[in-house]
């Protein structure tokens, strides 16, 4: 069968202009990393000694790069990536630029996805042209859920290269939750919520979401509760195995962050299903009992978000890839429903 790149033009990935590109280590100035640390290994999103402590999914999704991203300023008229890679996720559901692609921002406008090979194995190189030769700011955000050994990016010979700006809300937002959280089914890694509310309200923020891994466990409660952090979303019930589980933990879990952060903002949020069941209504009544305790209990600073409510804002059910893992405009009703509230928080 004949290749779609020859039949349309508008499917080639953009080859380098080898020769005319210098190459840095996102790692070092004036570049700047965010939701994320680097190892020897590549990038992670936790640590590894409490990873470990956590289970095992956290440990292995720990090392996916999802939320990461790199910020700069330059006047290049093309701007590349050379990035080495390992355990790439494929999945019949879920678009490879979004598991393994980077996306292209200046500002709050999308200047394309670098878009990896079909059968991209450790790491690929792309370009973006994004014409002119004025200073701007980048954004350029990482695989949802591959591992990132290392990113190299690519500019003109002889173009200025300058520090981004400091968010406008410097201290992070952290989300934790489950596959949603990390940005499964996004068609690619700025069209994940997070992602979305951290562009749309200029924040910082970490994302903690892990694909059947969010459990509530103690020593990730510990591990959050210890963070520096403007504010916390979480919405992990999709990961409970029963709605027992998640009474067992959801308060719990709140408890332990709040007596760490008596006066941090917490928001809880329950499952985006737009035709709920009666084991949704049932964990979202156990989300309602943890937030209606806090407010009993006087606490101001605590939020909640009615996932059943957040789709309906555009697409209903058209909202999903498998009637539970959003899509791209599953992402934007998350992202404008949450992002409401966080705006309020942060203003």
């Amino acid at each position: 069968m004949t290749s779609i790149e020859k039949l349309d033009k508008n499917f080639e990935v953009k080859a380098l202009v080898e020769g005319s590109l210098v190459f840095f280590n996102c790692l070092e100035p004036p570049f700047r990393v965010h939701g994320l640390m680097s190892t020897p290994e590549g990038f992670i999103r936790l640590p590894s000694d409490t990873a470990d402590k956590v289970n095992l999914k956290v440990s292995i999704l720990a090392r996916s790069t999802a939320g990461g991203r790199v910020r700069f300023r330059t006047d290049s008229p093309q701007i590349a990536i050379r990035a080495k890679m390992k355990n790439v996720a494929r999945m019949p559901h879920f678009a490879i630029t979004g598991t393994a692609g980077f996306d292209l921002y200046e500002g709050n406008t999308y200047r394309g996805t670098f878009v990896p090979p079909y059968d991209v194995q450790d790491g690929y190189e792309s370009t973006q042209y994004v014409y002119g030769s004025a200073m701007r700011e980048y954004t350029i955000h990482f695989p949802l859920y591959s591992e990132v050994v290392s990113l190299e990016i690519g500019l003109c010979d002889g173009s200025s290269l300058l520090p981004a700006r400091d968010y406008r809300t410097q201290l992070p937002v952290v989300f934790y939750g489950s596959s949603i959280t990390q940005g499964g089914c996004a068609s690619r890694p700025g069209n994940s919520y997070d992602n979305i509310i951290s562009r749309d309200l200029d924040c910082d923020h970490v994302n903690l979401g892990f694909s059947g891994g969010a459990l509530g466990e103690d020593a990730m409660a510990r591990y959050i509760a210890g963070l520096s952090m403007s504010a916390l979303v979480y919405d992990y019930d999709h990961n409970a195995s029963s709605p027992e589980y998640l009474a067992d933990t959801h308060g719990k879990m709140f408890r332990t962050i709040r007596a760490e952060n008596p006066l941090l903002p917490v928001v809880m949020i329950t499952r985006p299903q737009p035709n709920p069941s009666r084991d949704d209504y049932l964990r979202r009544a156990v989300v309602m009992s943890t937030y209606l305790d806090a407010l009993k209990a006087g606490d101001e600073n605590i939020y909640f978000v009615d996932g059943t409510m957040l789709l309906h804002q555009f697409g209903g059910d058209s909202g999903t890839v498998d009637a539970c893992h959003p899509n791209d405009l599953g992402f934007m009703c998350m992202a404008k429903g949450i992002g409401a509230v966080l705006a309020r928080i942060l203003s």
